[in-house]
């Protein structure tokens, strides 16, 4: 119901709907306080729709970074004509393929939203511009292919993947991260390293700081104090 504005059903397809409240406008309203916080937010990639189910021919009450050439006032999608003949549609329908009059590619997220007797009286919905984001994509995985090489080579220093491991699987054995160990903890790992011979390897205090996100000094200080 979000991006298409292509609509064949007429008013007799439609069933009679209960006359409108004060409360459902009430909802309503602060629909379109959402909608409009979304739209800022999203600008200018995410179009945002608020339909109003109560008057389906009508169905456009809001819409905002308008991407698909509607107005307000224009009728209700298929699938918002769908919730209003079926109050057991599913209230959220997430991230489904769509397309813009123009053919641009877009996902759309379509919210039922219902009144106190569940009934749905309004919708709320998305359609992000997919046309810039696959154009980064394809930027990206440009950027970071990768050829076949006739030798291998490592820019790590020897045995440094060793000391992260290590590190790695002691923070796991505490249910912790190598960067939020205490500080008593960290110098039991380090006097663990220590035995282990893992400090004797090149720039091991080097490694091991980076990895627990500390200074070389407190290393060298979490080694030495017993």
């Amino acid at each position: 119901m979000c991006a298409s504005r292509t609509t064949t059903s007429t008013a007799r397809n439609v069933p009679e709907t209960p006359k409108p409240s004060a409360d459902q406008a009430s909802l309503i309203e602060q629909v379109e306080q959402i909608a409009a916080g979304l739209a800022q937010t999203f600008a200018p990639f995410c179009e945002v729709v608020v339909h109003d189910l109560r008057d389906p021919q009508h169905a456009v009450l809001a819409i905002h970074n308008n991407l698909s050439g509607r107005a307000t006032s224009d009728p209700a999608t298929e699938l918002g004509l769908a919730r209003i003949a079926d109050p057991d549609y599913p209230q959220i329908v997430a991230n489904y393929t769509n397309q813009f009059a123009d053919g641009r590619p877009a996902k759309s997220t379509s919210i039922g939203i219902r009144d106190a007797d569940g009934r749905y009286v309004a919708a709320l919905c998305l359609n992000v511009d997919l046309t810039l984001f696959r154009s980064m994509r394809n930027a990206l995985e440009q950027f970071t292919a990768t050829d076949a090489s006739p030798l291998q080579e490592s820019l790590d220093p020897a045995n440094a993947a060793a000391i992260r491991r290590r590190i790695d699987q002691y923070a796991a054995s505490l249910a912790s991260s190598p960067q939020l160990l205490k500080a008593d903890e960290r110098r039991a790992l380090m006097r663990e390293l220590k035995a282990g011979g893992f400090l004797e390897i090149r720039r091991a205090m080097e490694i091991a700081a980076a990895h627990l996100g500390i200074s070389r000094a407190t290393a060298y200080n979490d080694v030495n104090k017993q």
